[in-house]
């Protein structure tokens, strides 16, 4: 059983930055893709960005192109996310899921294992 333990999550104001962690129970860290996804208040759950096993590779969702950035420690078996330029509507719960595969993919059913997840608001 793989466990998955989130942090770093809070309040910040527009256009300020926070760092996610999530660190990973277990071997093998650095053979499987990791991604962040997030879920708002009435929404759906939503792809922001996943990195291969290795690090070499990364995905994003549009909406945070260009703001967030995901990296990995394999050493540390952690995952981060930096969010700059933080907007309103990025306000929601944030998860670290693990892919059973090394290749980021935005696809929600190829993820096995989530964290709890660590929420994330920004006020205007």
């Amino acid at each position: 059983q793989v466990q998955l333990v989130e942090s770093g999550g809070g309040l910040v104001q527009a256009g300020g930055s926070l760092r996610l962690s999530c660190t990973a129970s277990g071997r093998t860290f650095d053979n499987y893709a990791m991604g962040w996804f997030r879920q708002a208040p009435g929404k759906e759950r939503e792809f922001v960005a996943s990195i291969s096993g290795s690090g070499i590779s990364t995905i994003y969702a549009d909406s945070v192109k260009g703001r967030f950035t995901i990296s990995r420690d394999n050493a540390k078996n952690t995952v981060y996310l930096q969010m700059n330029r933080l907007k309103p509507e990025d306000t929601a719960v944030y998860y670290c899921t693990r892919r059973n595969g090394r290749f980021p993919t935005l696809k929600i059913t190829e993820y096995d294992y989530w964290g709890q997840g660590t929420q994330v608001t920004v006020s205007s």
